[in-house]
């Protein structure tokens, strides 16, 4: 079934502003869109095809998914396999898609980390699910410390060379780890194209194990995951008050247990200086990410078009003067 979707035409006319990734062809959206949440069996189709089509229609080119995103596992492959043949089939070229293996996907010891097995089964699945013959970039999800690393990678440059992928990377690697993986994907002509990690204002494991400064030094892009703290930087738990259908509430990843007053205090003082800059919380905390260039793109999540259209605008204004950095930094 081919729906009547015809992308906005000026959807590449200053809407969206794009960031080279490392040392390479590559430009991403400042804003990506991720499929972790909301996209899954259990959501309405019809929702998550409106916001895929609005994220295209702002210029935002690159989705990024994984085998295991839903739940149930798969099923946001499943999801975007349907929107993929229906809406954008005509429109592949332009599209920037990832996905990931190494997290537990399916039963018995094949079914995560980082074997051959694993990642080229997983990956075989997930083109299947998505209706796509190769994928833009295919991610090691999680370093495995019990497989040779050399296997691991050894598979990503064989499915590059299979062209199942064009660009391989890693995800929440470890600094040694990482520093091997891009010896020695270089090595065999399979550049490492982004590294991925958790970075937000809340958690700063980049800086402090200087990830980034080691993919810069790399050649590599940085690409950011869960820029919003999933939530705690937004205006959804300022009140220290939790909802019944908020992410918190589930108590799976975000649990109650990390609103503490000193959080609490930290977002209140926050969100004081992000309205002197005329910004909401989490449009600071996506300008804060993008205001230089050692990131190349943040991955958001959107439960809703209007939620993906609230974070938009941190793009026009990802400027911060000496005392505004100064300020965030003395709260946090």
């Amino acid at each position: 079934m081919i729906d009547n979707y015809q992308a906005d035409k000026d959807r590449y006319n200053g809407k969206m502003k794009y960031r080279r990734a490392g040392k390479s062809g590559i430009l991403l959206p400042e804003i990506s869109l991720g499929l972790w949440h909301n996209f899954g069996e259990y959501d309405d189709f019809t929702k998550s095809r409106e916001i895929l089509h609005a994220a295209f229609d702002k210029g935002i080119t690159h989705f990024d998914l994984a085998n295991n995103y839903g739940p149930p596992n798969g099923s946001a492959e499943e999801t975007f396999g349907k929107i993929m043949k229906q809406s954008f089939s005509s429109y592949r070229d332009e599209l920037f898609i990832s996905t990931k293996a190494g997290h537990e996907m399916w039963a018995g010891p094949y079914g995560e980390w980082g074997s051959r097995k694993n990642l080229i089964n997983s990956l075989n699945a997930s083109l299947k699910r998505m209706n796509l013959d190769y994928v833009d970039i295919f991610y090691s999800h999680r370093y495995d410390p019990l497989t040779p690393l050399e296997e691991t990678l050894q598979t990503l440059v064989d499915i590059v060379k299979q062209g199942k992928a064009l660009y391989v990377g890693i995800s929440k690697y470890p600094y040694e780890a990482a520093q091997f993986a891009y010896d020695y994907l270089e090595e065999r002509d399979v550049h490492c194209l982004l590294y991925q990690g958790r970075y937000n204002l809340l958690n700063r494991e980049p800086e402090k194990e200087k990830i980034l400064e080691q993919a810069r030094e790399k050649g590599t892009g940085f690409i950011a995951f869960s820029p919003l703290a999933q939530g705690l930087l937004t205006d959804k738990y300022i009140h220290g008050k939790v909802s019944e259908n908020s992410r918190m509430a589930q108590g799976k990843f975000l649990k109650k247990e990390q609103l503490t007053e000193d959080i609490l205090t930290k977002i209140r003082k926050l969100t004081e200086i992000a309205a002197e800059r005329n910004q909401s919380l989490a449009e600071m905390a996506l300008a804060w990410l993008l205001k230089d260039d050692s990131v190349c793109s943040v991955i958001i999540g959107a439960g809703s078009v209007e939620q993906l259209n609230k974070n938009l605008p941190a793009l026009n204004n990802t400027a911060f003067s000496k005392d505004e950095l100064k300020s965030i930094e003395d709260i946090l």
